[in-house]
């Protein structure tokens, strides 16, 4: 078979890939060099401090991928839990869902969704209302849920549009509810990636508008979720691409992290493309990766004095 570009060309293409595989390979060392140089200072926080935050380093794997039954051909993303039923929710894209959950992951419920395009993240808001993003349509989209409903219609409800039309598939994946401010936070997957807040929508849709939040040094390469956990303020970031899982405080700093890397926080087998985080009442962890996959993190309980 003939070569596609000339002799005289050539070296100049594999010059350009060079370059290419070199300054991905640089921006991954940085990211590891920015990890490894927070991980020290991770180490140093105080017991005071450990105790005012999430604590990612204290928690540990309980339950191992549980698969997600009927939802194997389709994709779940995003991740909420609602306290009035104590159990989860999620999206998936392929088939428009909402599917309910078992805090175990069982699956409780499906909800056919009509008028989206691709739901990619869902949280619980105040009174009970639910939030869906849907990416590629760059919406909000606020309704409440009838314990006997099977389906739900966009159309039937407000949105919000959340801009940045030319995002594509890099708009908007992670949210959150801050019950603290009564506002949304919303977490931009990347190029660039971004965390940005909306003020609670009222029952005719109305919001305020979308301000970007400070946010620091995250070294990660996108933002797949986001969860609020209000005791401490602080935020849970996921990243898919980095298979880490980071808690940021009120001003976007990093506070801890743990890897989705096989071998660590008890975890078998790696955390593939994480693409959903929450936390339960009592500060349980839930992870939904694809295939389709639950994971559950509970937190080490502090060793007690030997009553004997």
């Amino acid at each position: 078979m003939p070569a596609v570009f000339p002799r005289v060309i050539r070296p100049r293409w594999l010059a350009l890939l060079s370059l290419a595989v070199g300054a991905a390979l640089l921006a991954d060392y940085q990211r590891w060099d920015e990890r490894a140089w927070f991980w020290f200072k991770e180490q140093r926080l105080s017991g005071a401090e450990q105790l005012a935050s999430i604590w990612l380093p204290g928690y540990r794997v309980v339950l191992q991928g549980k698969p997600l039954a009927g939802l194997e051909d389709d994709e779940a993303s995003g991740l909420t839990y609602n306290p009035a039923s104590d159990t989860l929710f999620t999206v998936t894209g392929k088939h428009p869902q909402l599917v309910e959950l078992s805090l175990a992951g069982e699956v409780l419920r499906r909800v056919a969704l009509t008028g989206f395009s691709n739901p990619e993240g869902v949280e619980v808001l105040a009174g009970g209302r639910l939030a869906i993003i849907d990416e590629r349509r760059r919406t909000l989209t606020t309704f409440n849920l009838a314990d006997d409903a099977l389906s739900l219609d966009a159309r039937d409800y407000p949105s919000f549009d959340l801009g940045f039309a030319g995002a594509g598939n890099k708009g908007f994946e992670g949210i959150a509810w801050d019950s603290r401010r009564q506002r949304v936070l919303l977490g931009k997957e990347r190029g660039p990636l971004g965390l940005f807040s909306l003020p609670f929508p009222g029952e005719d849709g109305a919001t305020g508008a979308l301000q970007a939040l400070p946010m620091g040094r995250l070294f990660v390469r996108d933002i797949s979720s986001l969860s609020y956990d209000a005791r401490t303020g602080h935020s849970l970031v996921l990243s898919d691409e980095s298979r880490l899982l980071l808690e940021v405080d009120a001003q976007g700093e990093p506070v801890s992290f743990i890897s989705l890397v096989g071998g660590l926080n008890g975890l078998r087998h790696g955390i593939e493309q994480a693409e959903g985080v929450t936390m339960d009442a009592a500060g349980n962890i839930y992870i939904v990766g694809e295939p389709n996959l639950l994971y559950v993190l509970r937190k080490d309980q502090p060793a007690r004095p030997d009553a004997g």
